[in-house]
């Protein structure tokens, strides 16, 4: 019983962290934040599978359809 409420404290004080670092609530992160971690991971596969131009061109793609 003892342990429940001490999950149940550490759960409050993540959610009181994470207002104060203004994670949101439902678990999403903002877009920015989700590419800045797997660009650089998708970056190494392309160079190393040799993607490359696929890369630039969906990137290219990508950037199109955000301009309109």
């Amino acid at each position: 019983m003892a342990d429940s409420a001490g999950r149940a404290a550490d759960r409050s004080q993540e959610h009181r962290l994470a207002g104060v670092f203004g994670d949101r609530p439902s678990g999403t992160r903002h877009p920015l934040v989700a590419a800045a971690m797997v660009l650089p991971l998708a970056t190494l596969l392309a160079v190393v599978f040799g993607g490359w131009d696929a890369v630039v061109t969906q990137a290219s793609s990508v950037a199109g359809m955000l301009g309109h």
